[in-house]
């Protein structure tokens, strides 16, 4: 414990490795796969069978699979949630203070 007393915490250093990325060289490679698609080419480097697709940019935002509800399905859910709370709490109200239930 004294040992913690003392003890002054050090700044945390981040340190990453960047990657290189040329733009042109990606554009290059788009074209030449676009191409080779059209022309009917197949590369054995890649035999996955999909049509080609330039990118991934707001792709996962489209997916609907992780979606949670829509606003109008989570809205009507907790408006329901809301009214089963009130009414428990009104019925445990009216049980206490206007009705001759006795506990003890």
């Amino acid at each position: 414990m004294i040992g913690k007393f003392f003890y002054i915490p050090k700044a945390k250093r981040f340190s990453i490795t960047p990657r290189y990325h040329d733009p042109d060289q990606e554009e290059r490679d788009a074209r030449e796969k676009r191409i080779k698609q059209e022309l009917g080419i197949v590369d054995d480097n890649e035999d996955d069978g999909k049509p080609f697709r330039p990118g991934v940019k707001g792709q996962f935002r489209n997916s609907g699979s992780w979606q949670a509800k829509s606003s109008n399905e989570a809205r009507r859910s907790s408006n329901t949630r809301l009214i089963i709370l009130i009414l428990i709490l009104a019925l445990i109200f009216y049980v206490f203070f206007f009705s001759d239930f006795n506990f003890f």
